[in-house]
């Protein structure tokens, strides 16, 4: 009985402990954070595979603006360091960098990715972890917003536009300026951002009296396109809305025009790389127009002092990615200074009561689903060059 009675006191110690430490938790998460001797934050990014130029780009603009925040003195009075790793364009690696992050490298906060794709496959593991995510460029609607509970996703916020409003921007420039009464719709079957632009741009576009003349279907895998497009072609379209990413688009577009489709083809932010011009060709995209964060041609003072100091540092003017990239950096600091010890949990209070925060691609507040409001701007592809033509406020 002896026995018995000391393994059941035993027991009863060590629920007891747990308890204790579970109740302790929290406070423990903020001394560690406290007594740090550094400000830990990750960036788990597209730095190779079929996005590349995205990831490398939001990266840069992130190390650019903590290189600026170290300079000055830090934040909390510590110094940020940045842990970016390699998603590879994957889901499932960007599941493995951010356990890697918050397992090893102990960070207090995430950014990245910058696909909805790539963002959708980490986000539950930073919640499971309690680690706040901002991402750079992730516009679909379910990366905050979860599609099943319909419940926000505690843990994560984004410095971008979504999809809705994206797709809406794209299907009234279409109507309005490009006067255009029909479209055809060619989306990327394997890619969340791709579908849930391509919804949002036919429910608006007919909605308006515009007529889907058809849809049709690619994977990213695909490097031949001749034969949708020659169906396409034979829909005798106004213009083609295609929001895929720009190594299938570059393809794309360059193998409509071989084929002889002349109308206007339209797309989203995915289309904003370098390599765009290189892929298709300059000629190929004239005629053609997307939606984007902002343009490095903007009239804003915010604007125009990135870009310089962008190109100084980096020697290339700044893509949508770059500002983007640049502007989580600023929504995670400004967190971090408002959260008083740089505490996952208190980050993540901050990040949602975030209001009028200045970036470059406009000022920023959280609404209730943590999107940021703000307008898209709308450019021109004109001899391989991107040429500003409007900007469109919500």
């Amino acid at each position: 009985m002896k026995k018995f009675r000391f393994a059941a006191i035993l027991a009863a110690m060590v629920m007891l402990v747990a308890l204790v430490a579970g109740c302790g938790g929290g406070a423990k998460e903020e001394k560690k954070a406290a007594d740090a001797a550094e400000i830990v934050i990750g960036g788990n990014f597209e730095l190779s595979g079929n996005v590349a130029t995205f990831g490398t780009a939001a990266a840069n603009g992130a190390q650019l603006y903590f290189d600026e925040v170290n300079a000055a003195g830090g934040v909390l009075n510590k110094q940020i360091k940045f842990v970016s790793l390699d998603n590879k364009s994957d889901a499932t690696e960007a599941a493995n960098v951010a356990t890697r992050m918050i397992t090893q490298d102990k960070v207090v906060a995430i950014l990245g990715a910058t696909t909805s794709g790539d963002t959708l496959g980490f986000i539950q593991v930073a919640a499971d972890n309690k680690i706040p995510v901002v991402t750079s460029s992730a516009t679909n609607p379910d990366v905050t917003v979860d599609p099943n509970t319909k419940q926000v996703r505690e843990y994560v916020f984004r410095a971008c536009f979504i999809d809705p409003f994206q797709g809406t921007v794209m299907a009234n420039f279409a109507l309005k300026d490009l006067q255009a009464k029909t479209a055809v719709i060619y989306v990327d079957n394997n890619s969340p951002y791709s579908k849930g632009l391509a919804q949002f741009f036919k429910e608006s576009f007919t909605k308006q009296g515009g007529q889907i003349v058809g849809e049709e279907a690619f994977v990213p895998e695909d490097q031949d396109f001749k034969a949708t497009l020659t169906k396409i072609k034979g829909m005798n379209p106004d213009v083609v809305y295609c929001p895929g990413y720009y190594e299938q688009v570059g393809k794309i577009v360059k193998q409509a025009r071989e084929v002889g489709i002349t109308v206007p083809f339209l797309g989203g932010d995915g289309w904003d790389s370098p390599k765009l011009p290189e892929i298709a060709g300059p000629a190929a995209l004239n005629n053609t127009f997307f939606s984007n964060h902002y343009s490095s041609e903007q009239d804003d003072p915010n604007v125009k002092a990135f870009v310089e100091k962008y190109k100084a540092k980096f020697g290339q003017v700044p893509d949508s990615m770059a500002a983007l990239g640049y502007d989580a950096a600023i929504l995670v600091v400004d967190a971090i200074k408002r959260s008083g010890d740089g505490s996952p949990e208190k980050i993540k209070d901050a990040l949602k009561a975030t209001k009028d925060v200045q970036a470059v691609t406009g000022k920023l507040s959280f609404d209730e689903n943590h999107n940021p409001v703000k307008g898209a701007a709308i450019l021109e592809m004109k001899d391989g060059k991107q040429v500003y033509k409007t900007y469109v406020n919500p």
